[in-house]
């Protein structure tokens, strides 16, 4: 029952014949769409989608995808930087998953979905009426009354376009309240007439604005003259012959029935016929169970008896909700606590940002266990049902479920408001209902509701998510909808999600200094969901000065090294061509070991880790495990990128955004290679002093790497020292971004570090084809990775440090007597000649072309190479005080000789 087409039965077959109704248009129109009637005065049909997740139970993958699908499709149309401005508006009750899901796909935009709930406390910022639905008025009660303000784009979400003046309606009010130049309207069918898309393209006129649409089809609605009375004639007949019936009437049809006793007080009435039965006679009562054979024409709601199946888990069979006098209880409904995480909202009903998204993704699985873990050993066939508006948190879970849950088919769907004929016939898509009363204590009086398609599918359990306010005597009540699934499910789950109400200010409690992270392409050259930057933007600010210049001010001054910036290395012509031969050659081996280390990650350190990197030069590797992660396992996983300074530790506010935003034991800290393990130190010391000052602890301060030749970490995808080539340039394989900035002027106590956006260098950006270039090569070194890390995660990976005690003997050796002054490894050798005023390069003899740009390097510079047989590294850069004036030591101030 969750097809358009059964056995070559399409499901709007039924309602075609007798209305003459006809859909025209796409070919996948028919499988996305069945018809049924409606018991509305105002329409006859109902266009019911099988990939919406409301009508007709749905693979949860299906259903999210299609929105998400829908939303990339927006973000293809606005470009990055316009769908990071843009605010995603769905409608109540049918499309508020569906337009969370389009939000999704655009990426960072908030949501926000219209409600017919009122909410004490909380300002309406407009309305508007949905003309032909059976409950017309529409609310927005964002919590922030600055959501809908701004310029960007509004994109608004229904499942369905059949006239357009939803849309119109919608436009017509806030364009007056808060007027902006682009809409962009979204809807899985767009089923208008020529007139009704030329009404939307003139009011776009009228008002000045650009309004596209995006739809998944595209198809009309043909309807013959006096369809309405006819389709009013149909239901009252129908509806008549139920009633008369009485359930188990004299009237029924001949042939086998499958009969089960009624539950006292069930509220049994007949609710739908199947067509073939003798006119007066055929009769589906509520709903049939699919077992019933197809002659028998008559299925009723049953109090069929379950057999007791154990649970998995601890989890047991217990009253449910408030338990009145009477003892409302059902002896197959467990209550599951999911553990919702505080001060996350339910829904977009008071709006939804991104920071709301990385949470809910972060409480996801564990959420999703406690389901998994209630549900009966052996079942099979599992519904989760959402609950009117509260459609995305269930399907989320759903969609979760459905991907952890092995040998379980998962279904989701929602209860509705809607009334609806139904009719037990495989050419309508409407085949059973449930009804029972409004549980949520509705503002336009109590009511029916209503659940499609659930009963007679055959389920082995049913998860029923509602939020609190829903969580009623009403729901727990023997004609309630627990009783009523009960009848039809051997097991029903109850999870309630607590209902989200804002705050008397309306407006959310935040640090004023403490704003959400930077994103491309306004910061950075990256996709916006590749990283958010922890930082403040310092782009509009001097800080650039000559390496000698800059040294000596720090040695005179005793200014710190991050108080400044160098001047940007432009790389000539010759050096590019290096850069792109070294990333031709080693782009497998970068994928090795980007894999390999997110293999490890994912292993030991969370399931769901939250990706930190050290800016920047950790920040490419993090998109890279983010990536594989996304590749390999179907994970979106969180990264961010934070400033750590030596001497100076890392930065506290981004560690208590972090803290506040997601659980800081799921955060793992990311850098591109280690050197002699200074930063793996400094990291170390400054997670203490924070634990310290705020009182926040989880951190751990174990760093993940790409490559580890110092032997310094546990957590790496090799220990080799080999080039990797994302060390060659310095903000043009970065993302554009310069070194991190902390100088007391600039950055105040409540404020990120800083740093700079070099816009003006996009010409000779590479940073996106350095990533695109190691991705290309995942899906060959699949197998490589998964013997790499196998292999890694059995074996001995304590660090030996072996790296810092190389660099104390080079540094005795050469008369240095600093190791401050000794940068090992290729990553940190490129470094001393982009950044630095070096005075020679120890070089392993037969380095080979890992070591060519170093060379050229070296050359361009006047630096002299000098090969060594026995270095542990395949090359360490020395800076000396005697060219080094302002040579910088493990406190970031300069040496004094």
């Amino acid at each position: 029952m969750n097809k358009a087409v059964n056995d070559g039965v399409w499901s709007g077959s039924w309602v075609a014949e007798r209305l003459g109704v006809r859909l025209e248009g796409d070919d996948e129109l028919t499988g996305m769409l069945g018809l049924a009637l409606r018991r509305n005065p105002k329409r006859a049909h109902l266009l019911v989608s099988n990939v919406l997740g409301k009508h007709v139970p749905q693979s949860p993958s299906v259903v999210y995808g299609a929105g998400f699908a829908l939303g990339r499709r927006v973000r293809e149309l606005l470009g990055a930087e316009e769908a990071a401005r843009a605010v995603v508006l769905g409608y109540a009750e049918t499309a508020t998953g569906l337009g969370h899901s389009v939000a999704d796909g655009v990426g960072l935009a908030p949501y926000l979905h219209s409600t017919r709930r009122p909410v004490a406390g909380v300002a309406r910022a407009g309305g508007f009426e949905e003309s032909h639905s059976h409950a017309t008025s529409h609310l927005l009660l964002p919590e922030d009354p600055a959501l809908l303000v701004g310029d960007g784009p509004l994109v608004l979400v229904d499942d369905e376009f059949s006239t357009g003046n939803t849309v119109l309606n919608t436009v017509r009010d806030l364009h007056e309240r808060y007027p902006r130049r682009r809409y962009v309207v979204v809807a899985l069918v767009d089923m208008r007439s020529a007139a009704d898309a030329g009404r939307l393209a003139e009011f776009a006129g009228e008002i000045g604005a650009r309004v596209d649409l995006v739809a998944a089809a595209t198809g009309t609605v043909r309807l013959p003259e006096g369809v309405l009375e006819k389709g009013q004639e149909l239901v009252a007949r129908y509806e008549a012959e139920s009633a008369g019936a009485g359930g188990l009437s004299s009237a029924a049809p001949s042939g086998p029935i499958a009969q089960f006793p009624a539950p006292p007080n069930s509220g049994v009435a007949a609710e739908a016929g199947r067509e073939g039965n003798a006119p007066g006679s055929g009769l589906a009562v509520e709903a049939g169970r699919e077992g019933n054979p197809p002659s028998s024409g008559l299925a009723i709601e049953a109090d069929q008896e379950s057999n007791p199946l154990g649970a998995r888990g601890t989890a047991r069979s217990a009253p449910t909700g408030p338990q009145p006098e009477d003892e409302r209880t059902h002896p197959h409904v467990t209550r599951v606590d999911l553990h919702w995480p505080p001060g996350l909202p339910d829904g977009g009903r008071h709006g939804f940002t991104p920071a709301h998204r990385s949470h809910l993704e972060d409480a996801l699985p564990a959420m999703t266990a406690r389901l998994a873990e209630a549900l009966p050993a052996d079942a099979r066939s599992v519904l989760v049902l959402g609950f009117e508006e509260l459609m995305y948190a269930p399907l989320r879970l759903a969609r979760e479920l459905e991907q952890v849950a092995e040998g379980v088919e998962v279904r989701y769907s929602t209860t509705t408001r809607s009334p609806v004929l139904a009719v037990d016939d495989p050419g309508y898509a409407i085949r059973t209902r449930l009804v029972f009363p409004a549980h949520d204590t509705p503002a336009d009086g109590p009511g029916e509701r209503y659940a499609y398609n659930v009963a007679g599918a055959g389920f082995d359990a049913v998860i029923a998510v509602v939020d609190s306010v829903a969580d009623t005597p009403e729901l727990h009540a023997p004609d309630g909808l627990l009783a009523r699934l009960s009848a039809h499910a051997p097991q029903v789950l109850l999870a309630v999600v607590p209902s989200y109400v804002p705050g008397p200010l309306a407006l959310p409690e935040r640090h004023p200094m403490l704003p959400e992270p930077l994103r491309g392409p306004a910061f950075s050259s990256y996709a916006p969901e590749e990283v958010g930057w922890l930082l403040q933007d310092l782009s509009d600010v001097t800080l650039e000065a000559p390496t000698e210049e800059r040294e000596e001010a720090i040695q005179s001054g005793g200014a710190h090294y991050a108080e400044s910036l160098p001047v940007e290395y432009q790389p000539s012509e010759q050096y590019q061509e290096l850069f792109q031969t070294a990333l031709a050659e080693s782009a497998t081996r970068l994928a090795q070991a980007a894999g390999a280390v997110t293999e490890i990650v994912l292993a030991e350190r969370s399931p769901r880790p939250v990706l930190v990197s050290l800016a920047r030069a950790g920040t490419p590797v993090g998109v890279l495990m983010r990536r594989w992660a996304q590749f390999r396992h179907g994970l979106e996983l969180p990264h961010y990128a934070v400033s750590i300074v030596r001497g100076r530790g890392i930065d506290a506010n981004a560690l208590r955004w972090l803290a506040a935003h997601h659980d800081p034991r799921d955060v793992v800290f990311v850098d591109g290679w280690t050197g002699k393990g200074a930063i793996t130190r400094e990291l170390t010391a400054a997670i203490r002093e924070f634990e310290a000052s705020d009182g926040i602890t989880g951190f751990d301060p174990e760093i993940a790497v790409l490559a580890d030749p110092g032997s310094c970490v546990r957590t790496y995808g090799t220990r080799e020292d080999y080039l990797i080539p994302s060390a060659c340039l310095n903000s043009t394989v970065s993302g554009l971004i310069s070194r991190t900035v902390l100088r007391a002027d600039l950055v105040g106590p409540n404020d990120y570090h800083g740093a700079k956006f070099y816009r003006e260098l996009a010409g000779a950006d590479v940073s996106v084809a350095f990533l695109d270039a190691v991705s290309a090569r995942f899906a060959e070194v699949v197998d490589a990775v998964d013997a790499t890390a196998k292999e890694l995660l059995s074996g001995d990976r304590e660090p030996t440090w072996e790296g810092w005690a190389a660099v104390e003997r080079i540094s005795e050796e050469y008369g240095i007597h600093d190791v401050n002054l000794v940068k090992p490894g290729v990553g940190e050798t490129t470094r001393v000649l982009l950044r630095r005023v070096p005075w020679k390069i120890l070089a392993r003899a037969g380095a080979g072309a890992d070591l060519d740009h170093v060379r050229l390097l070296a050359e361009q510079r006047g630096v002299p190479v000098e090969e060594v047989a026995e270095l542990p590294y395949t090359c360490v850069g020395l800076i000396h005080p005697k060219y080094t004036r302002g040579a910088t030591g493990a406190d970031g101030r300069a040496v004094n000789l």
